[in-house]
Order: structure tokens, then sequence, then C-alpha cells
């Protein structure tokens, strides 16, 4: 594959679709993943549409793992890096969780480079302490961590990255993870459970202050996005919950709730994700906002 030198680190990329002629997509990928997160189907199906750009984080994937250029915004800054090593100007954005972080710090920085966005359970620092009591499916994956002895609280704010970790640590220990927990840590285990494992801890062990720094994206800065947004959520997920706090901040936004799916819906539930992308791109970006 090739890679790109980017703000000092040597990033691993992808594109499909046509050479010219059309638009640009940039598919970001979450924390302890890869681009392979949206590479199948993905990337197949929306090149028909687009020229579709996947790539791997720094530090994450192939992307070289770097001394230090972790915060939200160090790697904003590298996936405008990255546009410009690849001459797009401008693309739609699809992204999950932290990816969406990392796309809306892009926003931030240069939002004329955001055609529109579709971000898939994000959660920003604005929303970290949202009251846990409105997220009601946190009930249960406590009591499902507390079978399986992690000494974890589902309503921290950074519950996910102490999940990745308590069970990257469970891998390395050659522990047998129990099925439900598998459920629960999604497509991150990837084809290499033990390597992908062992990434983690050294990344999280480097950057965990600079992966979990405030990304700056205050209720002012989110108020004055003005591109088209497609904010999509798992009903089960944390994420349903400050979606809330984002219809405040985005009245002219689509909101989708996916039914009964966790955090990891973009891997297990594929079709209806292509199928909300299309409608929304569709739309040509102009229909009134609708609440799903």
């Amino acid at each position: 594959m090739p890679t790109a030198l980017v703000n000092g680190a040597r990033l691993n990329y992808l594109q499909v679709g046509p050479d010219s002629g059309a638009e640009d997509l940039v598919m970001v990928h979450g924390l302890a993943t890869s681009l392979a997160f949206w590479y199948l189907p993905y990337a197949s199906v929306f090149g028909d549409r687009y020229r579709v750009t996947v790539f791997d984080l720094r530090g994450h994937g192939r992307s070289e793992m770097t001394a230090g250029g972790y915060s939200p915004q160090a790697q904003a800054a590298d996936l405008e890096g990255l546009m410009d090593h690849l001459g797009i100007g401008r693309a739609h954005f699809v992204a999950h969780s932290f990816g969406g972080v990392v796309a809306l710090g892009l926003a931030r920085r240069s939002p004329w480079r955001v055609a529109s966005l579709v971000l898939a359970d994000t959660q920003v620092s604005a929303t970290r302490n949202v009251p846990a009591d409105t997220w009601a499916h946190g009930r249960l994956i406590q009591i499902l961590l507390d079978r399986h002895g992690l000494d974890l609280d589902a309503h921290s704010p950074f519950f996910g990255c102490e999940l990745l970790t308590a069970v990257a640590q469970l891998l390395l220990r050659d522990e047998i993870l129990p099925e439900d927990l598998i459920e629960l840590v999604g497509p991150t285990l990837g084809r290499h459970p033990r390597r992908t494992a062992r990434r983690w801890l050294e990344l999280i062990e480097q950057a965990e202050a600079e992966l979990l720094a405030d990304d700056g994206l205050c209720p002012e800065t989110l108020h004055s996005f003005r591109f088209p947004l497609l904010s999509m959520c798992g009903e089960r997920s944390r994420a349903c919950a400050t979606s809330h706090f984002m219809r405040g901040m985005w009245p002219h936004a689509d909101f989708v709730t996916v039914p009964d799916a966790g955090h990891f819906f973009p891997s297990s539930r594929a079709s209806e994700v292509i199928a909300a992308c299309g409608r929304f791109w569709d739309a040509q970006l102009t229909a009134a906002p609708r609440v799903a």
C-alpha cells in the first residue's frame, strides 16, 4: 500500500474509485482499528460514486507510531496534510467514533474543505459528562463487566479506551474472551487480535494523555458548522445520549438511530449505514432535517 509523509509520520492509505472526474470521499476510522474498518464493504460500494480514500491514523494499522502527535488537533492536521498530499481540496467525510472527532477537528481548522460529514457514534469532549441516567443500556453493560470481573465503570467518560485496554491485556495473557465481551469490543480485534492488542497497549502507554486530550470542539465551534451533516448512533450506545446535545448544536442536521445496535454498528449493520449515506447524498444535501 502507498504511504505519505505527513507532519513527520508515514501514513498508510488506499484509494478506490475513479482517478478523475469524481468528488472525493474520505473515511476515518476510530481508535484501535485501521483502514480495514471501512475498506469492506464500504470502499467498493462508495467507489462507484466517489474517489474513496481510507487511511490508517497515526500509530494505527500500518501507519508509523511516532513519539507524539496523537492529540485530536494533531490528527486533524494529519488528515489535512494527507489531503494536501493527495491533491484533495474538498471532500465528503464518513467517520466513526474518534475518527469523527478528527474530521470535526479538520472542520474547525478549514471548514471550506468539508462538503458533507456523516458521523457514526462520535462523542466529543463537550459531551463526555452527559448524565449517566440518560444511557439506559449502560446498566446492562455494567452487569456484563461485573460478571466477567472487569473493574471498569461503564459510565466513565473514557470507558471506550479503558475497555479496549482491559480486553487487550486479557488477550496478551492468553485468556479466552467470552462471546458477549467480544461483541462489545466489536471488530477492533481484527484478524490478528494479539498483534492488534500489543500495538494498542504500546500506543496507549505512549500517547494516552494526547489521545484523551480535550478536542477543542466547544459548543460555539460545533454550532458554527453549516455544512450538511448526518449523525448516526446505535440505540444501545452511549453516543445515543449525546445525540440530544448535538441536535441543539445542529438544527440543520439529520439524525438516525440504528435500532438494537451498539457502538460498532458500521461493522455489524453495514447495509443500513450504506443505505442511510446514499439517501443523505441523494437528497443533494438539502432535505429538511429528519429524525429516525
